[in-house]
């Protein structure tokens, strides 16, 4: 298999990475989404805001040099979370789970924490397989699906 590699987002990779996360499929089953990920304006913004923070880790991934996603962490109510977006063409090649170690090697600071809409097994089944583990669930609003939803809640120390 090609190498999944992780590098700083570049403006060249906003176009595809706006693609990626407008794909319904990958909406639907990522669910904690943007209101309209449609809405190029506000994801420009949002990506503006992500990359000029200090205290948000965001990288590129790709796979054999493509770019494939991305993935972060970020602080939340004094909280480090890691999130990631797999373009749905790399699903089932374990292009998240070899992305997320190499993340997680480059991010020092333990415990982190990770949620995922609790029927989304994919993303559930890459963190658990790195350490992370369930703490518990919550019911919140997922734009994607307009409605409240189970989420897991892991940690990994």
């Amino acid at each position: 298999m090609a190498e999944v590699a992780l590098r700083p987002v570049e403006d060249g990779d906003l176009d595809g990475l706006f693609e990626q996360m407008r794909d319904p499929e990958s909406v639907r089953m990522a669910a904690f989404t943007a209101k309209d990920p449609d809405d190029r304006a506000a994801f420009d913004a949002h990506m503006a805001k992500l990359r000029a923070s200090p205290d948000i880790t965001l990288r590129a991934v790709t796979l054999g040099g493509r770019l494939v996603g991305s993935i972060s962490s970020f602080v939340m109510e004094g909280d480090t979370e890691i999130t990631f977006w797999i373009d749905r063409s790399a699903w089932g090649q374990g292009v998240a789970g070899r992305a997320l170690a190499l993340f997680l090697g480059t991010v020092a600071v333990r415990p982190l924490h990770a949620r995922a809409a609790s029927d989304n097994l994919g993303s559930l089944g890459v963190l658990r397989k790195v350490g992370f583990t369930i703490t518990g669930t919550e019911v919140s609003y997922a734009p994607a699906r307009n409605a409240e939803i189970e989420e897991t809640v892991l940690r990994l120390d």
